[in-house]
């Protein structure tokens, strides 16, 4: 019997099963050292391959000097898997980098991609900037890349979703949108990203989510510390992200969003905002936003000591990484889809 369901509506359906971020495998994407049991993903086609083994729904994978055989090959593969794909791909600096960029867009949209996520800091604020004058060069050579990717985007209509990445604040990223002022530029809305810049995380979504384009779905554990607090990426549900509200207001606001999990198994973050180098950039944060989240550090702490995989074999390295991924899928699968 033939299906009732359009290829559209089907695409949202199957949307909605969790992707994979590639930074979730960052022990096993391209790693310099092998393992036997947990083999590396040397490119795209190994990661879609083991993404659709574990039961997720598509992948959000960096494109950078893909060839159009190549992109070809990943469309085939991810149609027949039934998934879908996002990229990964960085700004152009200069008017120079504007044409690899295109070509780094137009491989994406041959794989499949409708939209593709970017960042403009690869580091993190508080770590990469020592003065206020530093962050505003930055700021403006941000917007600059942004404006050079626009009409790029904008002529082969493919969605450029800026991610909050320790870099923005929610409303600075969302005065940045204003100002690029275009349908096709929006953001990758990271669900726990902005507490290390001393947001609540329903505020963030609250201020992001008029441009939401993609996602990168985690949970975050916190920790008290001498320096300010840790925290750590956790397993779906055992965190302090009202997971469901964010799914659901996403949903609301793009019923074609595709989940990305995050899940990146690491050693906890050290975020250090009561030292006073941390505040080198941070004028417009009130002394409230500093109490909130010693508050929130103190009300919602981790019950048990956050994870540190730095002293572990590789092997066990990969054993949790994986069992993070694929416990978070799990849970995603009987708690956060649509009813």
């Amino acid at each position: 019997m033939a299906s009732t369901v359009s290829p559209t509506l089907a695409n949202i359906l199957a949307q909605q099963k969790l992707g994979i971020v590639v930074h979730s495998y960052a022990s096993r994407w391209r790693p310099k050292e092998q393992s036997t049991k947990y083999p590396g993903f040397m490119d795209a086609a190994a990661l879609l391959e083991h993404s659709a083994s574990i039961g997720a729904g598509g992948i959000q994978v960096v494109v950078d000097g893909w060839s159009e055989d190549f992109s070809k090959q990943i469309r085939a593969q991810r149609e027949k898997l039934g998934m879908y794909i996002e990229g990964s791909i960085g700004l152009p600096k200069t008017s120079d980098e504007v044409g690899q960029f295109e070509k780094n867009i137009l491989a994406a949209k041959e794989a499949g991609a409708t939209v593709v996520r970017t960042v403009c800091l690869n580091g993190r604020r508080y770590e990469a900037f020592k003065t206020a004058e530093e962050f505003k060069t930055f700021t403006t050579a941000s917007v600059k890349s942004l404006q050079l990717a626009e009409p790029v985007v904008r002529k082969h209509q493919v969605k450029l979703a800026v991610e909050n990445h320790k870099d923005w604040r929610s409303t600075e990223l969302a005065a940045i949108m204003k100002v690029i002022n275009s349908e096709w530029v929006g953001v990758t809305l990271d669900f726990g990203n902005s507490l290390a810049l001393l947001e609540e995380p329903m505020d963030v979504v609250t201020h992001l989510l008029p441009y939401l384009f993609s996602t990168h779905v985690k949970d975050m554990g916190l920790e008290e510390h001498k320096d300010g607090f840790l925290m750590s990426e956790v397993p779906l549900g055992t965190g302090i992200i009202d997971l469901k509200k964010v799914f659901d207001l996403c949903r609301v606001k793009n019923p074609t969003v595709t989940f990305n999990l995050e899940m990146i198994t690491r050693d906890p973050l050290e975020i250090p905002c009561l030292r006073s180098d941390y505040w080198a950039t941070f004028s417009e944060i009130r002394g409230s936003a500093l109490a909130s989240t010693i508050r929130l550090v103190r009300e919602k702490k981790s019950s048990q000591p956050l994870p540190r995989v730095s002293q572990l074999s590789l092997d066990e390295r990969l054993e949790a990484e994986e069992k993070n991924i694929t416990q978070s899928i799990s849970y995603s699968d009987q708690k956060l889809q649509p009813q």
